[in-house]
């Protein structure tokens, strides 16, 4: 009777410790970036969106894929260790396209309490 007090109790302690560990969790410093005007000759940019992994676990980044063949993002494949920073490169290619405003997403998804989150670039051609 004793070692199955004993083993319940080991049990609900280790459940306890592991729920009480805050998962991984991405906080990026900004989540919009504006381009401004572009020329339509020279429309390669490029933006980088740093982040924080504010959790307790290692942070994975899954995925980042961009709402169109225009844009490129690249970003770190390691895991992030808690405290740490990493960042996505943004690429967009605007040559040939008509003027006027554009906005694009890359949606990023990670291992993190909040699993997917949208980034943005935007501007305007010439």
């Amino acid at each position: 009777m004793k070692k199955l007090l004993l083993v319940t109790l080991f049990v609900v302690c280790g459940l306890a410790a592991a729920v009480a560990q805050r998962p991984a969790e991405i906080r990026f410093d900004k989540q919009t970036h504006n381009f401004g005007t572009l020329r339509a000759d020279s429309c390669v940019v490029t933006c980088v969106f740093s982040f924080t992994n504010v959790g307790e676990q290692p942070l994975v980044i899954n995925q980042a894929f961009p709402s169109c063949g225009c844009t490129v993002p690249t970003y770190t494949h390691e895991p992030i260790q808690p405290g740490q920073k990493g960042e996505i490169k943004v690429t967009y290619n605007g040559t040939g396209a008509n003027g006027g405003h554009f906005r694009k997403n890359v949606t990023v998804r990670t291992n993190g309490a909040v699993e997917m989150t949208r980034l943005y670039i935007e501007g305007d051609i010439e």
